[in-house]
């Protein structure tokens, strides 16, 4: 199991450029099983998750062109349906949560799916009911098989009136691909509208599709007889910008992040700014200077500071792990509320023990009381829980005293490519060891 060396009080100087934005692309790429055209994807992130589900794209008896990491050439003009019942799609689909995207173009394209149960980041309960309810009510039927560990749908899908529970922004996704097929209009109310769900709206059209609403919590979708080949170009990742935003603050670094979709970023820099991070947006670039200590915001009464995830255009729950570890070298105090998940915060013992002052409120709150840069933390050898805690102890292991090591990385390189070299190129100190 690889980890990483961290040597710790660098400040770091130049110029990134994010990554393919990672949930974008297990969208987009689940897509091209809608027809048996070429799709051309550009901008892919080169990471674990995204690779994995190529890899089962691949399996499955799509033809994948891959002429640049970052660019590949898809068409699913001859895929094996039998595979999807197989025991090794199971297994290697149960690795990958995004593996259920899959599901809902298969089974508008050939009447049949199957979604093995879930893997990824073990940061508490992550249910399918949004996606296997919009897929009852468009017509299929479900059969559960729970010694098996998978799903079964079936049936020709029809135009149907639903309303979400949830604005999932994967459930979203999965139902719209499968509408985009079925015969006759579907609405989706409470629809997620990120724009990575908005980029995928946009590429369906492009294909043929008939989607309206784009942007908003009300999707019309009217099915279409056939989809057709494409070429699309993702979204850098805000996850990515809004973690060297907090980086470049918690390591007193001028970084630069070059082409960071800024018009795409929502209320992520003013999240930022709340912290007392300074930085200035000049085009699609964000440059953070140097800055000694930032200063956390209070409420106009003077109440203390709440940051909390909340479905878009609210602050992605993606992001409150960086917050919370920026936070702790911050001027201030802050209530970390994550609504989401509720293993999500359980890292925060590996912050309290580098010298953080963190309060566990519940599985869903913590209060950062910020050290103000008047004591720094210290390295420690930790490991990485899921992805965002995993870059999160990187960023403090970065701005801490000594060395500290991070295991499990695994975790981190399924979210951020080549993380380390990046980082090392502009003055990091990140070994990876095996």
């Amino acid at each position: 199991m690889a980890s990483f060396e961290v040597t710790g009080g660098k400040k770091l100087k130049g110029t990134i450029i994010p990554q393919g934005a990672k949930n974008e692309a297990l969208q987009i790429i689940s897509a091209v099983l809608l027809t048996d055209e070429k799709v051309t994807i550009k901008n892919i992130p080169d990471i674990v998750d995204v690779n994995l589900l190529i890899e089962l794209l691949q399996e499955m008896g799509v033809k994948v062109e891959r002429p640049q990491r970052d660019t590949c050439i898809f068409q699913a003009d001859a895929l094996d349906i039998d595979y999807l019942g197989s025991e090794v799609f199971r297994k290697k689909g149960g690795r990958l949560r995004g593996s259920v995207m899959v599901a809902g173009p298969m089974l508008a394209r050939f009447k049949k799916a199957f979604i093995p149960k879930p893997g990824g980041d073990k940061i508490g309960r992550r249910r399918l009911d949004t996606h296997i309810i919009g897929f009852q009510k468009l017509g299929a039927a479900m059969d559960h098989n729970e010694a098996g560990g998978y799903t079964e749908l079936t049936g020709e899908l029809k135009g149907a009136h639903i309303v979400l529970d949830e604005p999932s922004v994967t459930g979203t996704a999965n139902i719209v691909m499968a509408a985009s097929l079925a015969k006759g209009s579907t609405t989706i109310y409470n629809a997620a509208c990120e724009p990575y769900l908005q980029q995928l709206c946009r590429m369906l059209n492009q294909m043929g599709a008939d989607i309206r609403g784009i942007g908003s919590n009300m999707l019309t979708i009217e099915g279409v007889d056939k989809l057709h080949g494409t070429k699309h170009t993702m979204l850098p990742d805000m996850i990515e910008v809004g973690s060297f935003i907090g980086l470049a603050a918690m390591t007193q670094s001028d970084i630069t992040i070059q082409g960071a979709g800024v018009e795409h970023l929502g209320v992520i820099p003013e999240k930022f700014r709340q912290l007392g991070i300074q930085f200035d947006i000049t085009g699609d670039d964000i440059h953070v200077p140097e800055q000694g200590v930032y200063e956390i915001q209070t409420f106009l009464d003077g109440g203390v500071l709440t940051v909390y995830d909340h479905p878009w255009p609210g602050f992605t729950p993606d992001l409150l792990s960086i917050v919370l570890v920026v936070a702790t070298q911050a001027s201030g105090s802050v209530l970390v509320h994550q609504k989401m998940f509720e293993s999500r915060l359980f890292f925060v013992d590996k912050l309290i023990d580098m010298g953080a002052q963190i309060i566990l409120c519940d599985p869903h709150r913590a209060t950062v009381i910020g050290l103000g840069r008047k004591q720094a933390l210290r390295g420690i050898t930790m490991s990485s829980p899921d992805i965002r805690a995993g870059v999160a102890l990187l960023i403090a292991a970065m701005s801490a005293e000594g060395k500290s090591t991070i295991q499990n990385i695994e975790q981190i390189d399924r979210g951020y490519q080549y993380i380390d070299v990046r980082l090392n190129e502009l003055g990091a100190e990140i070994k990876r060891l095996f």
